[in-house]
């Protein structure tokens, strides 16, 4: 099909690319928008994940520099969480056939409800920085701990990565939800790149149609964040109780389904 002809009928798909950035880049969950998206649009299915990675990628690259041009953490401290997050997002897709995904999704029904009624409740949840009260060694360690967990969730499964990610840091590390934020697209784009590596190797991925809707994923990413910035832990915290209902959904249907 000649591009100007398929442009209509990718305009749609680019629409909820560029919601599924916006949203992705103040509490994560995008994919539950991109990966339904682009199977309506008629992508064949066995190019689906490796297709939603390029754009997903392209977009949460955006959303990380911008994030962590305010956030002003340590290079070095970056770097470590990232290699960490690395090495567990190798284990959990290495340990797929050892864990049954069954298993993981009941677990997640089991823990969505609490996560999303701690929200609900805790109104100031993530509105300050307290993460002083701990050392820079009990910081990593947290942090690291961190990364690499959910990270291992993410190899495994994937939904919610950079949801848990967020919050984790600012329940257990005590950053606010705009550092959390930003520690979270950065490493989620770790995780992102790596398996896109996959999928490009394996040759499961649609270049021109990523690509084109990586540039939408792009701007939604970039007119997020910057909200986020804008606006706080006021936008950041009921986005996430949203997007923790949208995956306990999700779950139930995968289980019930």
């Amino acid at each position: 099909m000649h591009p100007l002809h398929a442009a209509p009928h990718y305009l749609p798909l680019a629409l909820l690319v560029f919601l599924a950035g916006f949203v992705d880049a103040i509490a994560g969950g995008g994919g539950l928008i991109t990966l339904p998206a682009y199977l309506a649009s008629g992508l064949n299915p066995a190019l689906l994940l490796g297709t939603n990675k390029l754009s997903s990628s392209m977009g949460t690259a955006v959303a990380a520099a911008r994030f962590l041009k305010e956030a002003r953490f340590r290079k070095d401290f970056i770097f470590i969480l990232a290699a960490l997050a690395a090495g567990g997002g190798l284990l959990g897709a290495g340990a797929i056939s050892l864990v049954p995904p069954r298993f993981i999704r009941l677990a997640l029904l089991i823990l969505l409800p609490p996560i999303a009624l701690f929200l609900a409740l805790r109104k100031d949840f993530g509105r300050l920085d307290s993460s002083k009260r701990f050392s820079e060694k009990a910081l990593l360690w947290r942090s690291g701990a961190i990364s690499s967990a959910v990270s291992f969730y993410d190899g495994l499964l994937g939904p919610g990565t950079g949801t848990f990610l967020a919050m984790a840091f600012t329940r257990l590390c005590g950053y606010d939800l705009l550092r959390s934020t930003a520690l979270a697209k950065a490493l989620n784009l770790v995780s992102n790149i790596a398996a896109l590596c996959t999928f490009l190797y394996l040759g499961r991925v649609n270049l021109r149609l990523g690509l084109a809707m990586g540039v939408a994923g792009m701007a939604g990413n970039y007119s997020g964040a910057h909200f986020a910035l804008k606006k706080g832990a006021g936008i950041i915290r009921p986005a996430l109780l949203i997007i923790s209902a949208a995956l306990l959904v999700k779950v139930f249907r995968d289980i019930t389904g």
